[in-house]
């Protein structure tokens, strides 16, 4: 695969996993922590801010994985 589109299908997956993942986590905060303390939200704010940060790592690996190279 052509780098150059290896790394534009990496960009549209890294901003559909940003968009998706913010509107899971709004979700899933405003439907369960709505009667919670500070500290449980300042937890999973914390938890969930870096959480995204995993796949994405994943994504970017991928991305600038060496391309392959036909052998002869």
């Amino acid at each position: 695969m052509p780098i150059r589109l290896k790394k534009f299908i990496g960009m549209v997956l890294l901003v559909l996993l940003v968009i998706i993942y913010a509107i899971v986590s709004t979700a899933i905060a405003v439907a369960q922590l709505a009667d919670k303390s500070a500290y449980v939200h300042l937890v999973f704010y914390l938890v969930s801010g870096l959480i995204w940060v995993l796949p994405a790592m994943l994504i970017i690996k991928w991305m600038e994985g060496k391309p392959r190279t036909s052998r002869d």
